[in-house]
């Protein structure tokens, strides 16, 4: 099982993937992009493999667009959704045959220079989304136990090592919720303009940040827990009661006797 995450930040980008499902393609001076994927493994590596070397030829005369040469992220996703139709074409009818589904998804993000940074969704069809000031990240795989802190932590503004912080959180809830999801944990870190890194780790059960984060959250999480007054049910002095009348729907009717009914 899979869980990724990318993050779009006005200061950066975080990436974050497990299982050697990440690529980093970095060109210092010019761009710097990373690749994360779930879904067949076989056809997620096919596409790594094609993407690099795969061209986009609009015009019989024009000069072929590749992920190394684009002049945009747009351009480079669009690359990326030919390398995606180029293995459709190759292995999908097979894969058909023996019953398997073409399922890839990937999120691509990263920096061309010449622009901001951009952050796409991309799916099985090559077709693609981008990231927005609404939706400043995408997921992919096992992502339900990992999506409530991004919602309530990320924004575009959010700082880059906060932002990190906050996709290990993530991971970190994930790995508590899914035994099929764990270490290690690949960790790419890219700050805006600078079109390479050397923000890149490997995080096994031995980290001492991941230990002292997973320990901290859990611990704060219970105080947090603990903290919350208990609901009354008895009609108890309290400030916040529970038993009280709705304002737009009655409490639940019981049925008592065969004969009667909810309407």
């Amino acid at each position: 099982m899979t869980y990724c995450v990318a993050i779009k930040l006005n200061a950066g980008l975080d990436q974050i993937n497990t299982f050697r499902k990440m690529i980093v393609y970095e060109k210092p001076d010019d761009r710097f992009m990373v690749l994360l994927s779930a879904g067949n493994l076989s056809i997620s590596q096919s596409v790594r493999e094609i993407l690099q070397i795969e061209q986009l030829k609009e015009r019989p005369d024009g000069e072929p667009i590749t992920i190394w040469n684009a002049k945009s992220m747009f351009d480079a996703a669009r690359v990326l959704g030919s390398a995606i139709r180029h293995v459709h074409d190759r292995d999908g009818e097979a894969l058909q045959q023996s019953g398997v589904e073409f399922n890839v998804s990937l999120i691509f993000g990263g920096q061309i220079k010449g622009e901001g940074m951009r952050l796409f969704q991309v799916y099985s069809a090559g077709n693609f989304i981008e990231a927005t000031l609404e939706t400043p990240f995408f997921q992919l795989g096992e992502s339900k136990y990992g999506k409530p802190v991004l919602d309530r932590v990320i924004t575009p503004e959010t700082p880059l090592d906060e932002a990190a912080k906050c996709a290990l959180v993530s991971m970190d809830s994930t790995l508590k919720s899914n035994l099929s999801v764990g270490l290690p944990l690949d960790l790419v870190v890219y700050e805006a303009n600078r079109f390479e890194t050397d923000k890149v780790v490997c995080i096994d059960e031995n980290n001492p940040y991941f230990q002292m984060m997973h320990n901290s959250w859990g611990q704060k999480l219970r105080e947090v827990f603990d903290s919350i007054e208990d609901p009354m049910w008895k009609g108890e002095q309290t400030n916040v009661p529970l038993m009280v009348e709705g304002s737009r729907a009655k409490p639940l009717k019981k049925i008592r006797t065969p004969d009667e009914r909810l309407i």
